[in-house]
């Protein structure tokens, strides 16, 4: 067989960083990559971009080099991406911090409200309620994460870790300092509106659930490919009948939900 010669530059200066001779033309991206992490073994293959063009798009693992718009000496073009973390290291991160966060305010710690404050306890049972409901819909998202998400991109640049984990730290600091505050009252509407935004709550949570099942199911031969999801036997994946992504929208019902049950709005 015709042999390749693979050129690898950097993006911006141009300058040669290596030169693999006799590449297979078979070969795919992702074995170029390892190739590229032999000599160059601080470039771990999530780390690389390869492009065609320095400006271009990245090309993508399983891309087979004889189909790519080159001769049998091709140029790439590598750009380092920065360090990586996981999917899913990712997503355990910002899940767990929220539980942590809240229990620091409903136990009211003393650098919290104050020392006159500290470890005492709300007399409104809602309050121990918003607490067990914000901890069940954490747990549910570190369950979902470890057992059921399937990721198309194995990892984020780890820059990236602090804005996420600032919203959803953040937006827990927010809803817990409110609900667990010595000032804070109770919905207006007493056991009527707490039992209504706890039924709307658990259903929605379920319906998001079921959602992130059906999404996962149409990855179970581990493929990366995006494919149109459609309704099942379960009603609460009905809803793909009038929206595309159901899982955003039982996501706004559950915060919807737990603000009617608290009377805080997020």
């Amino acid at each position: 067989f015709v042999s390749y010669q693979v050129e690898i530059l950097d993006w911006k200066t141009k300058e040669q960083l290596c030169f693999l001779d006799k590449v297979e033309p078979s070969a795919t991206i992702r074995e170029i990559r390892l190739m590229f992490h032999k000599l160059y073994p601080r470039w771990y293959p999530a780390r690389q971009s390869i492009k065609l063009d320095p400006k271009g798009k990245s090309l993508r693992d399983e891309e087979i080099l004889q189909h790519l718009p080159v001769g049998t000496t091709a140029t790439l073009y590598f750009k380092d991406l920065g360090p990586q973390i996981g999917w899913t290291m990712v997503f355990l991160i910002e899940y767990t911090g929220p539980l942590f966060i809240y229990f620091l305010f409903y136990f009211r710690m003393p650098f919290v409200y104050g020392l006159d404050e500290r470890f005492t306890s709300s007399p409104h049972p809602v309050v121990n309620l918003a607490c067990i409901c914000h901890s069940f819909h954490y747990i549910k998202r570190l369950i979902e994460t470890i057992f059921v998400h399937r990721f198309s991109h194995g990892t984020m640049p780890l820059r990236n870790i602090v804005k996420n984990c600032l919203y959803y730290w953040g937006f827990a600091a927010w809803l817990a300092y409110y609900i667990n505050h010595p000032l804070y009252t109770p919905p207006s509407y007493g056991k009527k509106q707490i039992n209504f935004a706890v039924i709307m709550f658990l259903l929605c949570e379920a319906g998001n659930f079921s959602i992130h099942v059906a999404l996962s199911d149409l990855r179970r031969d581990g493929s990366k490919t995006r494919k149109i999801p459609y309704p099942t036997k379960n009603p609460f994946t009905w809803l793909f009948f009038f929206v595309s992504c159901p899982n955003y929208t039982y996501e706004v019902g559950t915060w919807i939900s737990f603000t009617i049950m608290t009377q805080c709005v997020p």
